[in-house]
């Protein structure tokens, strides 16, 4: 394939944070209407079966994860690459830089990769009305869903303030958002984790729930993000947190800070720093979960597995565990632009 024989080397040759800026800056261009287009109608539709669930159609269950696109620069020319939904995000309420460079690193040999970005956007508002200039020009024929998390300036022991922030950019995510996903689960984001204790949980799921309501929009599937490196007994009454307050389900899983078993030198490891691990290191554990929140949440909650997605292979075993949709990002990244239509036509 001349993306791995070709394209990958010439990208890992740069870092990966150029490499990244030059893949958006690439699908800019494709980005464009007449184009995004042209290569839907030359690409042709994805071979695979529709997937129905949370009131929505998806014209197939592989997806693309938050954190690719968080500024909702190219989610045309994500559509027209093939991908059945897409999560834009994570925004916050507030603007923000990255964390201080270097923030993302690759470990080749693992197909991994770690990054300590820290929800670097443009705010909530500003990326939502690019999403509905978006939609202005015409529907997405996908699923396009929005990601929140909380700003870096607002302290997480106030917990007031917290929910004051999320709510905020709920408020403006929601009217062009097909479903949201709430990010609790970030761990580059100081003490973000903590907010997934069962108490905490409920009153911000429930802050957000009327939120949504207030706006007439209480219909719009809202989800949570969870870590892989939550607990067994901390994610049980997580999810009955989830059922009880009426969520659409949950994203299982965010990356990890764990350093297990990973074929790449451990002083290499080391010297990267701290961070989420993000490829197949993590799969393992984002498929118990999936399986876990199956269990809790019953067969009609959403459950959406992400984690070292690479081949139809590992997207079925998540769907075998009690996945309704599948998403790639560090799949993505070593496996090219085609790799979730070719992930969906292989189911």
């Amino acid at each position: 394939m001349i993306y791995e024989s070709v394209l990958r080397p010439l990208l890992f040759r740069v870092s990966p944070a150029t490499a990244h800026d030059l893949g958006l800056g690439a699908l800019e261009v494709l980005d464009a209407e007449p184009l995004a287009e042209l290569a839907e109608r030359v690409l042709g539709p994805v071979p695979s079966k529709p997937v129905t669930c949370m009131g929505l159609r998806f014209p197939h269950p592989v997806g693309l994860a938050g954190g690719f696109d968080k500024n909702a620069r190219v989610p045309r020319a994500l559509e027209a690459l093939g991908f059945g939904f897409l999560e834009l995000g994570t925004v916050t309420a507030k603007a923000q830089e990255p964390n201080a460079a270097p923030n993302l690193f690759r470990l080749p040999a693992d197909h991994a990769l770690i990054n300590r970005l820290g929800f670097p956007n443009e705010g909530a508002a500003r990326v939502a009305a690019r999403v509905a200039e978006r939609r202005a020009r015409r529907p997405f024929t996908v699923p396009v869903g929005l990601s929140i998390g909380k700003s870096r300036v607002v302290s997480v022991d106030d917990e007031a303030e917290v929910v004051a922030d999320y709510t905020e950019s709920l408020r403006a995510v929601l009217p062009v958002s097909d479903f949201v996903v709430v990010n609790v689960s970030s761990p580059n984001t100081a003490n973000l984790r903590a907010l997934q204790t069962a108490e905490t949980a409920q009153r911000l799921f429930a802050a957000l729930k009327e939120e949504a309501a207030r706006q007439g929009r209480g219909a719009t599937p809202i989800l949570v993000k969870v870590a892989p490196d939550l607990a067994d007994e901390a994610y049980g009454p997580l999810l009955e947190v989830v059922a009880r307050e009426r969520l659409a389900g949950v994203v299982a899983t965010n990356t990890t800070v764990k350093r297990e078993g990973l074929a790449t030198d451990a002083a290499l490891v080391a010297a990267m720093g701290a961070g989420g691990l993000s490829g197949p290191p993590v799969r393992a554990r984002a498929l118990a979960m999936v399986k876990r929140a199956r269990e809790v949440l019953g067969p009609d909650s959403t459950v959406i597995g992400v984690g070292g997605i690479e081949r139809a292979e590992h997207a079925r075993a998540y769907l075998e565990a009690g996945a309704n949709l599948v998403q790639l990002y560090t799949g993505f990244i070593y496996g090219g632009p085609l790799v979730a239509r070719a992930i969906a036509a292989d189911l």
